[in-house]
């Protein structure tokens, strides 16, 4: 019995040994991987060494080449005179690739260490993963509110060259109050994007969402929102702010607000009545007619006009149609330089329409509003739920007087759009919400993009695939 169980240990022992001996071989045939930029550099410091040695030589007015030449024939001859060159040369050339495996073990495992002390995972894993995202394609996605926290949250694993463009129409919550009291753009919508791309800090995100629950004057407001308005104070304002944060959160990309104007919102509601302030329009609980801001103008800030020139790929939405969407459109210069942009760019309809904003409406409904508040076309597809929420979900909304946008495919069409159909919902089971998946909406908007350019096979294809392999 005691033995058995001493060759079954042997047994595990050797096997764990094998599987960390090859673990570590793949970890070192990583660092050939094109691309890493590794590679080229180790060869020029080697290059360097060399000629750093015979350069000494030289200025000590010696013959390197000759010597050097003249001492090595000299140990290879005597060497082999005792072990005949058939064992001496593989034995040398194994001891040489050991010494050089182990001294650049041990230089990558200082550096991992004090780069990475948790030791979570290996740096070459993560310089690879570095070069993956920052070769992704260049996304300007512009919207406000959750849908679009919602949205960067998934498109952050594909790409690091991600652009978000947020509202600062926001008057509600701890930004209202903010706006009102100090006079500082209202900094939600900017916060969460800011958290939502932030590289996997995940006590930081925690720390910059959190809400004060006590405190004389402290109660609501978000500790993000206060430090974006602490940081907009120091710098000076909200633009060096972000940055600052960006810096501080590890974010993925870059936030940005579509304008630095002091914007306030307005609509006019079919039954005459005239609101202002972005809480307000959706507090009256109209339908909504017109929409605009107060300046009628505002200035865009040039480096969200100047992301969106260098666009590879525009995505509107989702969020709240005439709240979070319209407001940055409401930009001259940012709906201009998304209309003459020449690259794929879609509208991310939401799931569900929102009372006080798009009760009634359909996806051709949204699409009109869209380009009834700029003035002209600006996206050529149209992404929406194919999927049915559950009953209960359904019953659930119905009592906000909320239900599922139906697509009414006949009017999309004659708008010149494109309807791109998938299923991107995510339905929480124990409170019977309704969001747009991360990951699934992501993988969607990519696959399409990479349709579009001719990258990959179709989203139709993709799906059949899909519904075959279950």
């Amino acid at each position: 019995m005691t033995i058995g169980l001493l060759k079954h240990a042997l047994y595990v022992l050797r096997h764990e040994s094998r599987s960390r001996t090859s673990n570590r071989m793949n970890q070192w045939f990583k660092w050939l991987s094109p691309g890493l930029l590794v590679k080229r550099w180790l060869l020029l410091s080697a290059s360097g060494v060399f000629l750093t040695m015979l350069g000494f030589a030289i200025l000590m007015k010696r013959t390197p080449i000759y010597h050097i030449t003249q001492f090595l024939g000299e140990i290879l001859q005597k060497l082999t005179d005792v072990i005949p060159n058939s064992v001496s040369g593989p034995i040398a050339m194994i001891i040489g690739f050991l010494l050089v495996w182990w001294g650049q073990t041990r230089t990558l495992g200082s550096i991992t260490e004090v780069l990475m002390p948790e030791g979570d995972e290996e740096l070459i894993d993560v310089l690879l993963t570095h070069r993956k995202l920052h070769r992704g394609p260049r996304m300007v996605v512009i919207g406000g509110g959750t849908g679009l926290s919602t949205l960067l949250r998934g498109l952050k694993q594909y790409s690091a060259n991600i652009t978000a463009i947020v509202t600062v129409a926001d008057d509600g919550g701890s930004s209202g109050r903010l706006r009102r009291e100090i006079g500082v753009l209202p900094p939600g919508d900017i916060r969460n994007c800011l958290a939502a791309l932030a590289d996997e800090e995940k006590l930081l995100t925690e720390l910059f969402q959190y809400r004060f629950k006590a405190g004389d004057g402290l109660t609501g407001h978000s500790f993000g929102n206060l430090f974006l308005t602490a940081m907009s104070e120091v710098t000076g304002d909200l633009e060096q702010a972000i940055t600052a944060s960006s810096k501080v959160l590890a974010v993925r990309g870059e936030v940005l607000p579509a304008t630095l104007s002091d914007v306030r919102l307005w609509a006019e509601l079919a039954d005459g009545r005239r609101i202002e302030g972005e809480s307000s329009i959706t507090e009256a609980k109209g339908t909504i007619v017109r929409m605009g801001c107060i300046p009628a103008h505002p200035p865009a800030l040039p480096k969200a006009v100047k992301a969106i020139r260098e666009a590879d790929y525009i995505i509107i939405g989702p969020g709240s149609l005439y709240t979070s969407i319209i407001p940055n459109l409401l930009v001259p210069e940012i709906a201009e330089a998304i209309a003459q942009k020449d690259v794929p760019c879609i509208y991310v309809c939401n799931i569900m329409t929102q009372e006080g904003e798009t009760q009634g409406y359909s996806v051709g409904d949204h699409i009109r509003a869209i380009d009834l508040a700029c003035g002209k076309r600006l996206f050529g597809a149209v992404l929406v739920q194919s999927k049915v929420p559950s009953a209960r979900a359904l019953i659930r909304y119905a009592q906000e007087n909320s239900n599922p946008v139906p697509l009414d495919r006949d009017v999309v069409t004659l708008l010149g759009r494109r309807i791109i159909r998938a299923n991107v919902m995510y339905e929480d089971e124990q409170t019977g919400l309704i969001r747009h998946d991360p990951q699934q909406l992501s993988k969607v908007l990519l696959r399409w993009y990479g349709r579009v350019q001719g990258l990959f096979g179709s989203i139709e294809q993709e799906e059949a695939r899909e519904r075959v392999r279950r």
